[in-house]
């Protein structure tokens, strides 16, 4: 019998106008009335996550929430930090000069705002601001304090030029830090030691749930991990063919209540 379900949200969850569908609902709400924990998993910042937390009742005693990909885990009755990892003042300044040698725009979040900078704004920057509902500033460097709390860094650009930009990442940044490509155009920078997988994981011991009693859902890279940790790993039917292929089980697409199908299929009957 599983015991927790860990779901990524764009891509997953939320069809592509960024709905949570009223089939999607329903197989939420009876997996959790029939004591299963919903878990939304997602590389979104805590700030943009909580109205869908309210939204689908999410936020009740003993709920739980994985943020920044797995920077933060974090209780959503109580607020209570179950586990957090987060860089720092000097990886900014290393990372932002790495973006300007690579030509490429980057912003990154504390854990109330979300910030660029670079004077000229990327639209893409305006999108993440958009989507998750967190308020975008523009600073300099050398406005913030050198104690900042940074759950992740974004390095953002078109598909193709994000490709080139990835490629030229030298190897000794690549060992200080996890890096992922979340969208064609976001590429994540986190703590080395940050995953949705190690997230998962931990999130399951703190409940003491093994292994086996987990399911996740994912369709990008950034859910490769949790896809793998989990018992029964689910790929969406418009997951990049690296989720497909290591996947225990594949469901319909976002825009056809693919979660609702997994859970229906591999809970609920």
């Amino acid at each position: 019998m599983y015991k927790l379900i860990a779901i990524d949200m764009d891509g997953t969850l939320l069809n592509d106008q960024h709905e949570v569908t009223h089939e999607v609902r329903e197989a939420l709400h009876n997996a959790k009335k029939q004591g299963v924990k919903i878990v939304l998993c997602t590389g979104r910042p805590i700030g943009g996550v909580r109205r869908f937390l309210e939204d689908l009742t999410l936020n009740e005693e003993d709920d739980y929430v994985i943020a920044y990909n797995g920077a933060l885990v974090q209780n959503t009755h109580t607020n209570e930090v179950v586990a957090e990892q987060s860089i720092g003042y000097e990886d900014l300044v290393r990372l932002y000069a790495l973006s300007l040698e690579l030509k490429t725009p980057m912003h990154f979040f504390d854990p109330e705002y979300l910030y660029t900078p670079n004077r000229d704004i990327s639209p893409y920057t305006v999108v993440e601001s958009y989507l998750t509902q967190v308020p975008l500033h523009y600073r300099t460097l050398d406005e913030f304090p050198h104690d900042i709390v940074i759950p992740k860094v974004m390095f953002i650009d078109e598909p193709e030029k994000l490709s080139r930009t990835i490629e030229a990442i030298p190897g000794w940044v690549r060992d200080q830090y996890t890096m992922v490509r979340s969208m064609p155009f976001y590429y994540e920078i986190l703590h080395k030691e940050v995953s949705k997988g190690n997230a998962v994981k931990l999130l399951a011991e703190h409940l003491g749930i093994r292994r086996e009693e987990v399911i996740c859902i994912g369709d990008n890279e950034n859910d490769l991990t949790m896809i793998e940790y989990a018992g029964c790993g689910v790929a969406m039917g418009n997951a990049v063919p690296k989720v497909k292929a290591i996947a225990d089980f594949e469901t319909r697409t976002n825009n056809e209540n693919g979660v609702a199908y997994a859970i229906e299929k591999l809970v609920l009957s």
